[in-house]
């Protein structure tokens, strides 16, 4: 049996609305520029928790979340950026929630940098 990986399934889920998110600007907002950063920050978060689940040292596990957390906080900006300038509506539910699961998983990966760490750092 599978053993549940809450930041794995959290980060994979959001990655799959982003993928959507991405089609829905292109489709119908007609923007490019923006949406295509979106798209790489928002997979790449869940791409680099996969990587540090075979992590070769828990350095490498670290610096494999911490990139996650730096792509995760660079989505939040794209999103942010995007709503700023009319292309998303933060009163849309979905935009709401999307909103909710980014500050979910950047606060998940700072915990999980955290508690990490060696004590001495």
């Amino acid at each position: 049996m599978k053993q549940e990986n809450i930041i794995l399934d959290k980060s994979f889920a959001f990655a799959v609305r982003i993928v959507k998110l991405y089609k829905y600007l292109c489709d119908e907002k007609k923007e490019y520029v923006l949406s295509k950063q979106l798209l790489r920050s928002g997979t790449s978060i869940g791409a680099n928790i996969n990587e540090a689940q075979a992590g070769q040292s828990k350095a490498d596990f670290i610096s494999k979340m911490s990139i996650a957390s730096k792509e995760a906080r660079e989505t939040k900006y794209w999103i942010d950026l995007l709503a700023k300038t009319d292309y998303l509506n933060t009163n849309d539910n979905h935009v709401a929630s999307l909103v909710l699961d980014i500050e979910e998983i950047i606060k998940l990966l700072t915990s999980i940098v955290k508690s990490s760490r060696p004590t001495n750092e």
